[in-house]
């Protein structure tokens, strides 16, 4: 299932870093994930492998105290389509998903989880998808988490979307496909990862929702808790309101 607007007018293109060298690039952040890196590598290979297209997988350490370091080596030294940043401490997901995108060398970028909830098998969907659009954004139609996860994260989608007049279905979903000179426009400040279809439709880019498949944990712990994350994300999500109501708006022509 796939919803959202048509493809709004272009914006006008930024300077650009460099060509892509590669046509797909997954940026994964890791904190505290040994056990599901190794088997979301594996799954994330033959994804990407059947999109018939040139690939790298970007994983960012973000501070990681559990070994994981080392499984992220070991992995990098047998396939070198496998890349690794190390953060030099836990500064949290949005500035791992913002060291990928900036190191990312693919002209679309797809972001997942580290903790295997995400399910790779959805990448080729989201290629498929994102067609006319900037982004193709995920949606979990079946959450496989405790019911109060369920029915908070229901309760602040919507809570979020009234506040921020936006139509996001599943804001916390990570798992995404942007093209990277969207990426390359977007400003992300801590906690913002969870806006970024919104920060997107604010520079004029257009956004897909595509309904994904979601998967239960079954090694590691959360990162999150339900309160703690409600606290965070309510102040970024009236820093998002406020982007939005600041937000330059204007059409121009120029005469002969």
């Amino acid at each position: 299932m796939t919803t959202g607007a048509g493809p709004a007018p272009a914006p006008a293109a930024p300077q650009q870093r460099s060509a892509p060298l590669v046509d797909l690039s997954a940026v994964v952040p890791v904190y505290n994930e040994r056990d599901n890196i190794g088997p979301l590598c594996a799954e994330l290979l033959a994804a990407l492998d059947s999109t018939g297209r040139s690939f790298e997988i970007v994983f960012i350490n973000d501070g990681s105290t559990d070994g994981s370091a080392d499984v992220l080596r070991e992995m990098r030294a047998a396939d070198r389509r496998i890349r690794v940043l190390t953060l030099s401490r836990n500064t949290g997901q949005t500035a791992a998903f913002s060291a990928g995108f900036s190191a990312a060398r693919g002209g679309i970028v797809i972001t997942l989880d580290g903790d295997l909830q995400n399910d790779p098998r959805d990448i080729p969907l989201l290629i498929e998808k994102i067609g006319p659009y900037d982004a193709a954004v995920g949606w979990r139609a079946q959450r496989e988490d405790t019911l109060v996860r369920r029915v908070s994260s229901r309760v602040g989608n919507f809570v979020r979307n009234v506040v921020s007049g936006d139509d996001i279905i599943d804001t916390g979903c990570s798992l995404k496909a942007c093209r990277r000179e969207a990426l390359e426009r977007i400003k992300l400040f801590s906690g913002m990862h969870r806006f970024l279809p919104t920060l997107l439709k604010m520079e004029g880019f257009s956004v897909c929702q595509v309904r994904v498949n979601h998967r239960p944990r079954v090694a590691g712990r959360s990162k999150y808790g339900v309160w703690n994350r409600l606290l965070v994300s309510s102040a970024d999500l009236m820093a998002v309101r406020w982007m939005k109501r600041r937000t330059l708006s204007y059409r121009m022509t120029e005469e002969e």
